[in-house]
């Protein structure tokens, strides 16, 4: 039999030595991320919102993201149509810059608690909307839920969110069979071990429902995700949810888990209509040149 405990363990730390290794430090980083952000028009705490767009966007990158990496699109796109747009990096490892979201789920929701309240002391605002992919979908529920986020927050919209947690087409069945092998997951990467199928942050995040009074929830998945495992993981069942199937909305479409949340402009039309429901309009094929 294969070492698996030793395989996992070596995996885990070569992705997190190399991303270690494309930059100096985490704090030389951070800070150029930071400036990125502010040189493409969001994270600028000195926007204010608009009678249209009377609430300031808050984005939640995925697992391994970082705050500017995963909205390279999104961001701007928003910012153009008159939202003042943010964006956080949470769950990080340390000495471990660039790739983050891998702390605990429970952790990261606190961090996304005080960035929050850090966006709306700056803009006056008095709830924001969740915009996030992956994980950054699924992990500000906890906020929701049972960080008093509810008060604060209006919408949250998941692109390719694995709510209901994820079998990564199966593979995380296999981690019975190789004891040690989830404990070391956990001890690694405890942000991954929580989206497993069945985990003890999923099991209480669940429980009594999906959802919380008071908030609108939409979920945009696509039929070719190939992390969240099955897609319809990612539904939402309760009061003011919409699940939006992408392939529903354009059958052409082929994005996979990560093109959705980065690049896929029809995606981002659907994100506009999420935010801005009282002036959605269709989206369709063409809400690519739109």
């Amino acid at each position: 039999m294969l070492p698996w405990k030793h395989v996992v363990r070596a995996l885990s730390v070569l992705l997190l030595t190399a991303a270690a290794s494309l930059a100096p430090t985490a704090a030389q980083a951070d800070t150029t991320q930071v400036e990125a952000a502010a040189g493409r028009g969001w994270n600028d705490f000195s926007c204010k919102p608009s009678a249209e767009h009377p609430r300031p966007v808050v984005l939640v990158h995925g697992t391994f993201g970082n705050s500017v990496d995963n909205w390279l699109g999104l961001a701007p796109y928003l910012v153009n149509r008159g939202y003042c747009v943010f964006s956080l990096d949470y769950g990080q490892l340390p000495g471990v810059p660039l790739f983050h979201g891998l702390g605990p789920v429970d952790k990261s929701a606190e961090q996304l608690a005080a960035y929050v309240d850090r966006v709306l002391a700056a803009t006056g605002a008095r709830k924001a909307d969740l915009v996030g992919h992956s994980q950054g979908g699924m992990m500000p529920r906890y906020y929701l839920k049972f960080l008093g986020g509810a008060d604060k927050v209006n919408a949250l919209v998941g692109i390719a969110p694995d709510n209901h947690g994820t079998t990564l087409s199966g593979l995380t069945k296999l981690l019975p069979y190789f004891p040690g092998a989830e404990d070391l997951l956990k001890t690694s990467t405890p942000g991954l071990a929580d989206q497993i199928v069945g985990s003890a942050v999923l099991t209480k995040l669940n429980a009594g429902g999906d959802t919380v009074p008071g908030v609108r929830y939409t979920v945009i998945a696509t039929r070719y995700d190939e992390v969240v495992t099955p897609y319809q993981s990612g539904w939402l069942s309760g009061p003011n949810v919409s699940n939006v199937l992408l392939q529903d909305r354009c059958a052409l479409d082929l994005s996979e888990h990560v093109a959705i949340g980065t690049v896929d402009r029809i995606v981002f039309h659907e994100v506009g209509n999420a935010l801005d429901p009282a002036h959605a309009t269709p989206t369709t094929c063409l809400s690519v040149v739109g």
